[in-house]
């Protein structure tokens, strides 16, 4: 009768998993919606201007600022440029405000 034999690692011959390499996972990307793309969808369809079919949007969509005001230039600061810059911004209000309590 055939009865299953576990083998003995020793009896197993070694593979060379150096050289093998494992296949990547696949994992589905959604592609990211830009703000330009937001802005038609919102202005397209009328299901964005209002929130669970009860409150009105309309008026926000209308004075939602529109994208190359929300825009800003990327700035690097400088601790002690920042720091230079809020303590005699400080200094000056405490000068100020010494000489008002004077008058």
């Amino acid at each position: 009768a055939d009865i299953p034999v576990i083998p003995d690692l020793e009896d197993v011959q070694e593979e060379d998993l150096a050289m093998q390499v494992a296949a990547p996972p696949s994992v589905q990307v959604n592609r990211v919606l830009t703000y330009h793309d937001l802005d038609k969808d919102l202005l397209k369809y009328a299901a964005f201007q209002t929130l669970d079919w009860e409150v009105d949007l309309k008026l926000l969509t209308k004075v939602l600022a529109p994208e190359h005001e929300l825009q800003e230039d990327d700035v690097t600061w400088d601790w002690d440029h920042l720091f230079t810059e809020v303590s005699s911004e400080l200094v000056t209000e405490w000068d100020l405000g010494q000489l008002e309590r004077e008058d």
